[in-house]
């Protein structure tokens, strides 16, 4: 590897670490094996290096838990989005160091125009993407409205339950707890 692949590896064992605010330019440099003068060089700033490490790192774990997240030979609806759910609150209780550095790009979105943009883009593609999973279908299949109300309800409902997993990880809400609540959710909010 060269030294920017170096330094994106660097900076992404420093997120799992120490998270996006710990994380220093000296951090990064000694995890990468170079001088922080490269990441200027390479990057521009240490922002943008954190924040490319970041997605990248998200691109990752998206990938690998779509897979795994997706139904199984034989599962109907209801069976495959259990399972989801049961490895959705896996993952968050195994890589709660993802998760926090996820939430502090989010936070730090709030301070980079630039960052906030591309942020945008990357939840209304994980909206599709989930769409996609629930609906057993392409990506390229999923409608703008799908996307928008199926999708962005599951992404939402998993960024409570990952902030509630983070928050008290010992109470943290279980896959059947979850599951019976949105059945309620679902009762409630049928017309009379």
């Amino acid at each position: 590897m060269g030294n920017r692949e170096e330094l994106l590896a660097g900076a992404k064992r420093c997120l799992r670490e120490k998270g996006y605010d710990r994380t220093s330019v000296r951090d990064i440099a000694a995890a990468a094996g170079v001088s922080t003068a490269a990441i200027g060089y390479h990057y521009g700033s240490r922002e943008t290096l954190l924040n490319k490490a970041l997605f990248e790192l998200l691109d990752e774990w998206g990938d690998s838990v779509g897979r795994a997240l997706a139904p199984g030979a034989g599962d109907d609806a209801a069976q495959g989005f259990a399972r989801m759910w049961a490895g959705l609150v896996e993952q968050f209780r195994e890589h709660p160091d993802l998760w926090v550095a996820t939430v502090e790009l989010f936070l730090q979105s709030r301070r980079q125009p630039d960052l906030r943009a591309q942020l945008a883009r990357g939840v209304s593609g994980g909206w599709r993407g989930m769409a996609a999973i629930l609906e057993s279908v392409p990506e390229d299949e999923v409608s703008d409205r799908s996307a928008r109300t199926l999708g962005m309800v599951q992404t939402a409902l998993m960024a409570g339950v990952m902030i509630q997993s983070l928050s008290d990880p010992d109470n943290a809400p279980t896959a059947e707890e979850v599951l019976e609540g949105l059945r309620a959710l679902a009762a409630t909010a049928r017309p009379a």
